[in-house]
C-alpha cells in the first residue's frame, strides 16, 4: 500500500502540489491523507526496534511536529511506516496564528521558511480526535507538542501549558514542551535557565495530589525542544536544567533563524528547515549526547531526507529522529526508505540493535 502511495505522489500529487503556494500544498495534501482508513503494515524489521521510557518503538523514524498540528491524518503516518508521530504544536484556544502569506518551498536548496506562529484548533478539537483514535487501539506511538496561545501575556504562560498538561496528557505516549518556535513572540526566552526551571517546576506535577518528580510513572514522559540557534554555553545550560528537574528527553532542533551560515540567500521571516539544517542539527544533538554523557534522550530532527541523514544523526547521539520537510520533497514513501537503509547499515557494522548505533560518532 504504502508503494502505490508512493507512486501515486510522484506521478500524480507532487507536480499538482508543487504548481500551489506551500500551505495550500500542505492543506490539501492533509485532507487527502486525513481520509485514508486505518489498513494493516508490515511489522518492522527487529533490530529497528527499542525501548525509551519503557515504551516499545518499533522503529526509530517519526513524524515531525507542524506536519499534523490537530491530529488528522494519523492512520496515514501508520501506514506509511512510521515509528511515531510528534503531532502539533497545539495550544489551548483555537487561533489561525500569522497572516498569510507564511509559508514558503526554498527548492534549490530542498528546505522550507515558515512563519505559521503555531496555527491550531484547540486541544478541545484534539482531544476528541485523539479519544477516539485510543478507543480503537491505535498502534502508533503518539508525542503532544505542546505551546502557549499568541495573546496569553508572559505572566499566564505556566496557565497555558498546565492546561494542555491536565486535558491531553493522559491521552500523549510522550509530551514535547516547544520553547523554541521563532514564530512566537518571546517564545525563545523560555530556554533561559531560571525561567526553564520556573516552567517545569509547575509542569512537572500536572495532575492534583501528584508528584511527578517522585513517581515518573504517573505521568507521560516531557521533553523539551530547542532551538538551533544556540551557543555551546547555552546548551550547557539546557542540559543542567533538564538533568536537574529531571525531564525525560530534548528534542533537537526546531527551525533555525540564520541564513548566511547554513548558505541560504533569503529576506523571508520564519524558520528554515530542510537540508540546510542538518549539520547545525546535528552538532547541537552531539554537543546534548555529551554534555549529558548518554544519559537523557535525544530525538533528532533536522535536515533528515534519506537513512544517511538519520544514521548519522543516531551515531551523534540521538536515539530517534523526525523528519517533515524531506517529506515534502521526497513524498511518502521515505519513512520505508529510512528504515531499509537504516537495517543495512547495522548489518554492515555488525550491530545487532539500533540502539547500539546511539552515540557512535559522538
Amino acid at each position: 500500500m504504502a508503494s502505490a502511495i508512493e507512486a501515486l505522489y510522484r506521478r500524480v500529487l507532487k507536480p499538482i502540489l508543487f504548481r500551489v503556494e506551500a500551505e495550500t500544498a500542505h492543506q490539501l495534501a492533509l485532507a487527502f491523507l486525513s481520509a485514508m482508513p486505518p489498513l494493516p503494515i508490515a511489522p518492522d524489521p527487529p533490530e529497528l526496534g527499542q525501548t525509551l521510557w519503557k515504551l516499545p518503538f518499533a522503529n526509530p523514524v517519526g513524524l515531525a511536529a507542524g506536519m499534523d498540528k490537530d491530529a488528522r491524518a494519523v492512520d496515514a503516518w501508520q501506514v506509511m511506516g512510521f515509528g511515531f508521530a510528534e503531532l502539533g504544536t497545539i495550544t489551548p484556544r483555537s487561533q489561525v496564528g500569522n497572516p498569510a502569506p507564511r509559508m514558503w518551498r526554498i527548492p534549490e536548496h530542498r528546505a522550507l521558511i515558515n512563519r505559521l506562529g503555531f496555527p491550531s484548533e484547540g486541544m478541545e478539537a484534539v482531544a476528541v480526535r485523539l479519544r477516539r483514535l485510543r478507543s480503537r487501539g491505535v498502534r502508533l506511538r503518539l508525542g503532544l507538542n505542546f505551546g502557549p496561545n499568541r495573546d496569553t501575556p508572559p505572566e499566564r504562560v505556566f496557565d497555558d501549558y498546565r492546561a494542555l498538561m491536565k486535558r491531553l496528557a493522559p491521552m500523549a505516549d510522550f509530551v514535547v514542551i516547544n520553547l523554541s518556535s521563532p514564530n512566537t513572540p518571546g517564545l525563545r526566552g523560555w530556554q533561559a535557565p531560571d525561567q526553564m526551571g520556573r516552567l517545569f517546576g509547575a509542569l512537572l506535577a500536572p495532575f492534583p495530589g501528584v508528584d511527578a518528580r517522585a513517581d515518573a510513572s504517573s505521568r507521560p514522559p516531557i521533553l523539551l525542544k530547542i532551538a538551533p540557534d544556540l551557543d555551546a554555553s547555552q546548551i550547557a545550560s539546557i542540559c543542567e536544567v533538564a538533568s536537574e528537574m529531571r525531564l525525560d528527553g530534548i528534542v533537537a532542533t526546531n527551525t533555525t533563524l540564520a541564513r548566511a551560515a547554513v548558505g541560504v540567500r533569503s529576506t523571508l521571516e520564519g524558520g528554515l528547515s530542510g537540508q540546510p539544517l542538518r549539520e547545525p542539527a546535528r552538532a547541537v544533538i552531539r554537543e546534548i549526547y555529551q554534555r549529558t554523557r548518554g544519559a537523557l534522550p535525544i530525538i533528532g530532527v533536522g535536515g533528515v531526507a534519506s537513512a544517511a541523514d538519520a544514521w548519522e544523526h543516531i551515531r551523534a547521539g540521538a536515539s530517534l529522529v523526525e523528519l517533515y520537510t524531506g517529506l515534502v520533497y521526497e513524498g511518502p514513501g521515505l519513512a520505508g526508505a529510512i528504515k531499509t537503509g537504516l537495517a543495512d547499515f547495522l548489518r554492515r557494522e555488525g550491530l545487532d540493535s539500533i540502539a547500539q548505533a546511539v552515540g557512535t560518532a559522538a
